[in-house]
């Protein structure tokens, strides 16, 4: 067992077209949320679904008994028929039609809460949840307590795994915090469950809507009822799972809703939640990496749940619930707006900071460090090698003040050991005990699965690994011998463009400050607006107690890097994404049986997609000039293949340095 934490936390067992809304006004003493539904009524209202499907009944325009609380209100309210009105005659359609359309969309999205519907489904998530024991930090949780009584919380949480949409409500609830609607995929809503899911606040919108301008007014109105009713709300901002284990960019759809909500309502204000959600290890993530290697995606149907629900019959640790610091909207917009430079971007603006703060919070787990000691060196260590890695690791991650989760000591033997043990029992490690010492290594076809879980902590990791990774190249490319800061500056500043879409980087002014403080943080440099010398650079390298570059970016690189070149081989024809995706994963296999990629995670589907976005956004693959595009593909394969080429010299610099010690 691991040793207990000795934090203040809690560790609570999880039993085993758009015109303007017209401005709302919140009805004084109205209680918190959506009012318990009568169970009698929504069995009634399943069996009128059934008979408006066969066509045996019409959508009624009108409330009936079975209509939760909020689409009552909306059916009723005179500024909800009058813009259907307006929209009809925008769509030269009938104005009832619109409005029959418009109610059956209200009905599919909206959501409820029956009493017994809610108990019987916390008792499901609570059992579907017995693979885990939670950590919540109970003095966040009362810092919400606080904001609950007088705003909305609207909780943005990162998304690891379908047990997210079930353990943050259960959480909510369980801490005595206003129950919450959830927002989740309609791919989700299939029998039986997504009936059941209605009845206990799960609202299941459609993923595309861009030809449906009637649904998204509907979700649009429905979303600033709810603000109205003061309802909270949780969604997942990244509009998905991640398939990397690292934050994916925002989804701005729900944010959009919430912020036209709070332009429109005269109410309390909306705090928006940021929330991380990671756990010691998935069950999941196998299946996701095997997509990242071409497989296609299997439905989400009864036996998605059944498989699902069996796997976590066995015990994979902790899930860790931690919340940033909580953004309020409406001052936050009232800020941004003021600045007339941001104005045409606030939601975008807005949802960065959220993420950000998501990533501040997400706290490093035990699993996370062994997967990035284990990946780096890519053989097989004993644990006082793994050790090596993990310390000095340990040591920058307090420098930087970062969380740990569950407050525990990473350079614990005990605790390292029983993480490698946990990962052997899951068979993402392996282990050979027959020699003098065990050692442990990535297991086969696990690559990509140990990279899941380092890359939850990656966030903390890129900006040091930039700045060694421009240290070198300053020092490199310096032509009289002397690395001035701007050289540094502007080679990080070169990198940060190049993974742009990879990593959720700081502004720049920010990122520059950053910078600086990495710069002090990897050796001795009192001042790091000052000239030094190349041969200075080199031994401030060679002596730092840790090294990242290889450890955190090697992977990415080396997927662009393949992406890169098979661009480049096509000259200047044109490619076809399907095939020529599929090509990189056939090139991918081939480099690493060569050994020119350091391990199997670099060929990953997701990986060679965003490398392939980046190469899109620089007009290298359908851009309007042609005229050059064989010598501009060969400059971007250059590029990447002189940062792979440093790469692998930090990780030179790293194994010599190891081997000294």
């Amino acid at each position: 067992m691991p040793p207990r934490s000795t934090n203040s936390t809690r560790l609570n067992r999880v039993r085993t077209s758009t015109s303007p809304l017209p401005r709302l006004r919140r009805r004084r003493n109205q209680p918190k949320g959506e009012q318990p539904v009568n169970p009698g009524e929504a069995s009634r209202a399943g069996v009128r679904k059934l008979l408006q499907r066969t066509g045996i009944v019409d959508e009624s325009t009108a409330p009936l008994a079975t209509d939760p609380d909020a689409v009552t209100r909306l059916l009723t309210a005179q500024w909800f028929e009058q813009r259907l009105d307006a929209l009809a005659d925008e769509l030269g359609r009938d104005p009832e039609s619109v409005r029959v359309e418009a109610a059956g969309y209200l009905r599919e999205v909206a959501a409820s809460l029956d009493d017994r519907a809610v108990h019987a489904w916390r008792r499901f998530s609570r059992w579907l949840m017995r693979a885990y024991d939670v950590l919540v930090d109970e003095d966040q949780i009362a810092g919400l307590r606080k904001l609950d009584r007088k705003a909305t919380l609207a909780f943005a949480f990162s998304h690891r795994s379908y047990l997210d949409g079930m353990l943050l409500p259960e959480e909510i609830s369980a801490n005595r915090l206003s129950a919450a609607f959830t927002f989740g995929g309609a791919n989700l809503n299939f029998f039986p469950m997504g009936g059941f899911a209605k009845r206990t606040g799960t609202i299941f919108i459609r993923r595309q809507t861009k030809d449906i301008p009637i649904y998204r007014f509907v979700l649009r109105a429905y979303t600033a009822q709810l603000v109205q009713d003061h309802t909270n709300l949780t969604w997942s901002i990244e509009g998905g799972r991640t398939r990397t284990g690292k934050l994916r960019p925002p989804v701005f759809g729900i944010l959009r809703y919430l912020t036209d909500a709070v332009d429109e309502i005269d109410g309390p204000e909306v705090y928006l939640v940021p929330t991380s959600i990671v756990y010691d290890q998935l069950h999941e993530v196998e299946a996701m990496t095997t997509e990242a290697y071409g497989a296609t995606k299997r439905p989400e149907d009864l036996r998605f749940l059944v498989r699902l629900s069996r796997q976590q019959g066995e015990r994979l640790g902790r899930a860790y619930l931690d919340f940033g610091e909580p953004l309020p909207l409406r001052k936050r917009l009232e800020e941004l707006r003021a600045d007339p430079s941001g104005t045409e971007t606030v939601v975008e603006r807005i949802a960065l900071d959220v993420e950000h703060r998501i990533n501040r919070a997400t706290p490093v787990t035990p699993t996370a460090v062994v997967s990035l000691a284990l990946l780096g060196a890519d053989r097989s260590l004993s644990i006082s090698e793994v050790l090596a890695t993990v310390r000095p690791l340990a040591s920058y991650i307090a420098a930087r003040d970062w969380a740990v989760a569950g407050a525990a000591d990473l350079t614990n033997k005990s605790l390292i050991r029983w993480t490698l043990h946990q990962m052997v029992a899951s068979g993402v490690v392996s282990v050979y005990d027959a020699g003098t010492e065990a050692v442990w290594g990535i297991g086969a076809d696990q690559h990509l699965v140990a990279a899941f879980y380092r890359n939850t902590a990656i966030h903390i990791l890129v900006d040091r690994a930039i700045a060694e990774l421009a240290l070198l190249a300053a020092s490199e490319d310096s032509a009289d011998g002397v690395v001035a800061p701007s050289a540094v500056r502007d080679e990080a500043l070169r990198l940060r463009e190049l993974l742009k879409f990879e990593f959720l980087f700081s502004g720049r002014a920010q990122f520059e400050r950053e910078l600086a403080d990495e710069v002090r943080l990897i050796g001795p440099v009192e001042d790091t607006t000052k000239e030094v010398s190349a041969a200075e650079v080199g031994r401030l390298l060679e002596s730092a107690d840790l090294l990242l570059a290889h450890l955190v970016l090697r992977p990415f690189l080396d997927a662009y890097h393949i992406v890169a070149d098979r661009l480049a081989a096509l000259e200047d024809e044109p490619l076809e994404e399907d095939r020529f995706l599929a090509e990189c994963l056939e090139v991918g296999k081939q480099w690493e049986l060569q050994r020119r990629i350091a391990n199997a995670e670099s060929r990953s589907m997701e990986l060679f997609k965003t490398a392939l976005r980046l190469a899109r956004h620089r007009d290298l693959v359908d851009g309007p000039d042609q005229a050059d595009l064989a010598k501009r593909r060969q400059e971007f394969a250059d590029e990447i293949a002189t940062a792979t080429r440093r790469v692998n010299v930090i990780a030179e610099i790293d194994r010599r340095r190891t081997l000294g010690a």
